[in-house]
């Protein structure tokens, strides 16, 4: 397995000239998310239209996780990894977009049949179906959809402005602005790691991040904002004060 490490300073976008490098003939899948979590960087076509042309060239499947595909602070979505490729195999889930994570519910969508019967003979093997109540109720949120998904995107393009502005007046922090999904990256220049300053946090006021260590990647923390704008608010301004306090 080969790691393609997305950097800060080029928005978390994968460099098409390094992916080339990693991949060769014995290359069989090329795994991405998009939107990508932690940061909320999205792709944009042409980024995911050069991937495809890497895999094709050597015959590789490309797996994208999808789950927060609609969440986007623009109009509009991106495309869809199963849409572009013949050999693209998208996931996606009932747990982000439609804030129903406990259906335990997704699927996977791909034009290869060859791929898509492995599936299935793996799904018989270790799931065999799902819940008939969570299928149910699944249902209902689907045709729901796009009521669903508006709501849900106005609630994280709000938040983000929050977090946005919040971003602005705290000198000790930074971040690539998230395109899409619920989540960001924080940066911050407190000399002290990142699980050690994430288990304080918690301990001393209640809220919580994910360590960048989780991520391999120090002095930040991952944020999620598809809360309430006023729990937003209030664990950011417990965030300033613990900050405060370190220095």
């Amino acid at each position: 397995m080969r790691i393609l490490k997305l950097k800060r300073e080029e928005n978390f976008l994968p460099d098409l000239d390094r992916l080339r490098t990693l991949v060769n003939e014995k290359t069989k899948v090329i795994c991405i998310n998009n939107p990508n979590n932690p940061t909320g960087a999205l792709m944009p076509e042409e980024t995911l239209r050069g991937i495809v042309g890497i895999a094709r060239r050597v015959g590789a499947y490309v797996i994208c996780d999808e789950v927060y595909r609609f969440l986007t602070q623009e109009e509009g979505y991106p495309e869809s990894i199963a849409d572009l490729y013949e050999k693209g195999i998208a996931v996606g889930s009932m747990s982000k977009v439609f804030s129903l994570a406990g259906l335990r519910l997704g699927w996977i969508a791909t034009r290869s049949r060859e791929a898509m019967r492995e599936i299935l003979l793996h799904r018989d093997y270790d799931t065999i179906s799902c819940g008939m109540i969570d299928e149910a109720l699944a249902t209902v949120a689907l045709e729901a959809k796009e009521a669903i998904i508006a709501r849900n995107r106005a609630i994280v393009r709000e938040n983000l402005t929050i977090l946005d502005e919040w971003i602005a007046k705290e000198p000790r922090f930074s971040y690539v602005k998230p395109q899409c999904g619920t989540t960001a990256l924080l940066y911050c220049d407190v000399d002290m790691p990142s699980e050690e300053f994430c288990a304080r946090l918690l301990a001393e006021t209640g809220a919580f991040l994910t360590p960048g260590s989780c991520f391999d990647e120090e002095h930040c923390f991952r944020i999620g904002y598809a809360c309430s704008k006023e729990e937003l608010k209030e664990g950011l301004a417990k965030l300033s004060e613990f900050v405060k306090g370190l220095a």
